[in-house]
């Protein structure tokens, strides 16, 4: 059986091998040019095979958007509930966005916003469902910075600053410079909220 690497966040089952070699597919050739024989190929198994797990590709890109947004927002929970103030939890938010948009589930994310269009309206609004939910994670924190007067601005567009700030680092950041992801939210902290 070929051996493609899992996605972390996604469990190593039947299931989640094949929704990693999606997530590797999706983001090499995008969703559209990815056939199912070329995901049941990448697990080793007949393409018919994945019909017992998904009903369509549509449903397979959904799976991984849904385990990358799950998995991804218990990672902001977790960072939140380690922090004692407000400024620790933006701190450690940044960096768990910097790790999942950077690091362990960067496949699964670049697929999540590169496919994003191949979803129908249904998928759309599920995956925006679950999406909020991680969002309002990070409006709660910024809303008791902003609250605290740690910036003036509104907390959504603070969030908004943030996620274009995160979001453009796949685009030039790399783990083999001098800059760790953990300097690189200090930065990104510090320019949001000065030297608090």
């Amino acid at each position: 059986m070929p051996d493609t690497p899992a996605i972390h966040g996604i469990d190593n089952s039947p299931r989640g091998r094949l929704l990693s070699a999606a997530a590797h597919l999706f983001r090499d050739k995008g969703f559209d040019r990815t056939t199912v024989r070329d995901i049941a190929a990448a697990v080793g198994i007949q393409s018919g095979s994945i019909f017992h797990h998904f009903k369509s590709k549509e449903d397979i890109l959904f799976a991984v958007m849904e385990e990358v947004i799950r998995f991804n927002t218990e990672r902001l929970r977790q960072a939140v509930a380690d922090a004692d103030t407000p400024l620790e939890q933006l701190r450690n938010l940044v960096r768990a966005e910097l790790t999942a948009t950077v690091g362990d589930t960067r496949e699964a994310m670049v697929v999540m916003v590169a496919e994003w269009r191949c979803l129908g309206e249904a998928k759309q609004q599920e995956a925006l469902a679950l999406r909020e939910i991680y969002e309002q994670i990070w409006l709660d924190v910024l809303g008791r910075l902003h609250k605290a007067g740690a910036f003036h601005a509104d907390p959504f567009i603070m969030r908004r600053l943030l996620t274009g700030m995160i979001g453009w680092t796949p685009n030039w950041f790399s783990t083999n410079r001098r800059l760790s992801v953990e300097d690189l939210a200090d930065l990104i902290v510090d320019r949001v909220v000065g030297e608090a």
